[in-house]
């Protein structure tokens, strides 16, 4: 069966042409912002209006920075316009960077995960461009995951922070351009905000149900399984497991030298995960941690996409390792922050802290993650 023709945001410009005719655009986007031809946003807005700065979030506008790696502000190379870095300590803009702009463009690809700071670095953006007066277009594109299958945990406000706030889901099940008119209302903006369509989407279609093609959204993140395997691996990050990075298959292992491969597999065949697969893997990371280690642990295959529950799956992999070593697992908080990074990755601390366990933390989402998807029904436009 043929692939389900689809344009994004960008394929669809000429729709806002006279919104930005004589006026000054800023343009927040990075290498996944790309028209069904491969050709650059910032290459195509460059050509046909008056691009005057662009805007760099987490992995620099050209995506050469790795993960929590400095993004400096700079000019680019390819356009001779000035980049401003709209990540770490000017995540929020400054008056500098808003007056560079009389409108502002976001393209990007997110990967339908509440953890991905690109939803963090456009909120923002929001918040300033409607504390300007200055209106803002985003181009739509498709949530690769699909936009039917939501779950995982309901972030607490309490726990707010840059991989995770508003009150969303773990996988949220909305485009970036329905993203933005729920946030738009989830912070009471008074924003011109225009999203320009999808079209020839439905929410059924995961990314390779369509022609469009991918580029890696972020350094680690290199395909689609790596994306599905995300929404369950990447609480990882907040653990003294490496959750891959630094081999070629990151998010979709999961281990640590302290790991019995083949006991872990045991373990989890025990489980009841539907549609996923856990199988005994070695990697030697080459970078982050464990860099240079044997780890032994698992790689997560998922079956069936349908079936599966990758959050619930992770969730129980990470307590089942929590469990068969409790003198070697532990919980780690990033360089310089106070803060557990698994609470913000959850976005509560009642796991970490053994009030829940992980079943009785994924039962007890569910209906909350049912609320959402009744609250935002409104938002959506596919």
């Amino acid at each position: 069966m043929g692939k389900n023709h689809v344009l994004s945001g960008i394929d669809q410009f000429s729709l806002v042409q006279d919104q930005i005719e004589g006026k000054r655009v800023g343009l927040m986007t990075n290498p996944t912002g790309i028209n069904h031809d491969l050709k650059s946003t910032i290459d195509l807005l460059y050509s046909t209006c008056h691009l005057t700065a662009l805007y760099a979030v987490e992995h620099g506008i050209r995506g050469d920075a790795q993960a929590g790696a400095a993004v400096d502000s700079t000019v680019d190379d390819e356009t001779g316009i000035q980049v401003f870095s709209a990540y770490g300590k000017n995540s929020h803009f400054t008056q500098e960077m808003l007056d560079a702009f009389d409108v502002l463009v976001f393209d990007m690809q997110d990967v339908g995960a509440r953890f991905y700071t690109y939803l963090y670095s456009l909120s923002y953006a929001m918040e300033a461009c409607s504390r300007a007066g200055k209106s803002m277009i985003v181009l739509d594109r498709i949530n690769p995951l699909g936009g039917v299958k939501t779950g995982g945990t309901v972030l607490d406000p309490a726990f707010a922070s840059f991989v995770g706030d508003y009150e969303l889901p773990t996988q949220y099940g909305l485009t970036i351009g329905e993203y933005a008119r729920y946030v738009k209302d989830y912070l009471h903006l008074d924003l011109d905000l225009t999203v320009v369509p999808l079209r020839g989407w439905e929410r059924w279609m995961r990314l390779d149900d369509t022609d469009l093609p991918w580029v890696m959204t972020s350094p680690n993140c290199q395909n689609l399984d790596a994306a599905l395997c995300y929404i369950g691996t990447c609480i990882f990050e907040g653990t003294n497991c490496s959750e891959g990075r630094g081999t070629t298959i990151p998010f979709q292992v999961v281990g640590a030298p302290y790991i019995r491969a083949g006991d872990l597999e045991k373990r989890m065949a025990q489980l009841d995960t539907p549609g996923i697969h856990f199988r005994r893997m070695n990697f030697v990371p080459t970078f982050s941690k464990h860099a240079g280690k044997v780890c032994q642990g698992v790689q997560m295959h998922i079956l069936d996409r349908d079936l599966a529950d990758v959050f619930a799956a992770g969730l129980l992999l990470c307590e089942t390792i929590r469990t068969m070593y409790p003198d070697d697992f532990r919980f780690i908080q990033w360089e310089g922050d106070p803060k557990f990074s698994i609470d913000k990755l959850l976005g509560t601390d009642v796991y970490r802290t053994g009030k829940m366990t992980a079943e009785e933390l994924i039962i007890s989402s569910r209906a909350k993650v049912q609320q959402f998807v009744e609250h935002t029904g409104k938002y959506r436009l596919y």
